[in-house]
């Protein structure tokens, strides 16, 4: 083992990494570094789309009652985490992802369709193929937090840091430079290559889960912590 592991993402998709790592026989130190909070928006007429389309589940959680009146619309998810929290919020999950809401658009075959995409204000700019037309809403926001005192404390001494999104990746960064913790010191491990590359360079070591799902990204974790970190001309 090589430092402690830290998970940074807010609730509840914190203790769903914790409880998943911890039946790994992992321990994760958790210390959120954003809050979730809804915001207020306006729904579209139904009639002007076919389906929704969630990159989070967090659409679902704080999208309020105007997402709970859209029961009737098929759920496009972008992963199972995404899908499940749509099943329990009383949607049907038509398609369920497996490399990012562009993968699923990428894949996509049949005839044309019109999302509705439920996002947070910080969300990956999508592409879609010409039968795919899309309305966005967006329906919450993740509020960073400062980085705590008992949390920097673990990172001076070498530690691990699952990064689940860029937004976290930039934030984690800022924070480190702020209470001018050594970057040196820091293992990453992240989710997807865009989320690695947002975090910048100069840390110990830079890693990225095969797929982006969490059982992908914590056994990456798992075996980082069974590897000693690189050299610093290797990092």
């Amino acid at each position: 083992m090589s430092g402690p592991i830290i998970a940074i993402r807010p609730e509840p998709g914190l203790g769903g990494t914790v409880d998943a790592a911890r039946e790994m026989g992992m321990e994760v130190a958790a210390f959120p570094l954003f809050a979730v909070r809804p915001l207020e928006w306006d729904a579209p007429d139904p009639a002007d789309y076919d389906a929704l389309l969630i990159g989070s589940a967090n659409a679902i959680r704080h999208g309020g009652a105007a997402t709970r009146a859209m029961r009737g619309k098929p759920v496009h998810a972008v992963g199972e985490a995404t899908a499940e929290a749509a099943r329990r919020a009383g949607f049907t999950v038509a398609e369920i992802g497996s490399g990012g809401l562009q993968g699923l658009l990428d894949q996509r075959a049949g005839p044309p369709i019109r999302f509705l995409r439920l996002a947070g204000a910080e969300r990956v700019a999508l592409a879609p193929p010409p039968t795919v037309t899309i309305l966005t809403r967006t329906v919450y926001a993740s509020e960073p937090l400062p980085l705590p005192n008992a949390m920097a404390a673990l990172l001076r001494e070498g530690a691990i840091v699952l990064l689940h999104s860029a937004a976290a990746s930039r934030h984690f960064a800022r924070e480190c430079a702020r209470l001018s913790v050594p970057r040196g010191s820091i293992r990453l491990a992240a989710l997807a290559p865009r989320v690695a590359s947002a975090a910048g360079n100069g840390w110990a070591e830079v890693r990225t889960a095969q797929t982006p799902r969490e059982g992908s990204l914590l056994a990456l974790v798992r075996d980082m912590c069974h590897q000693p970190p690189p050299a610093p001309d290797q990092a």
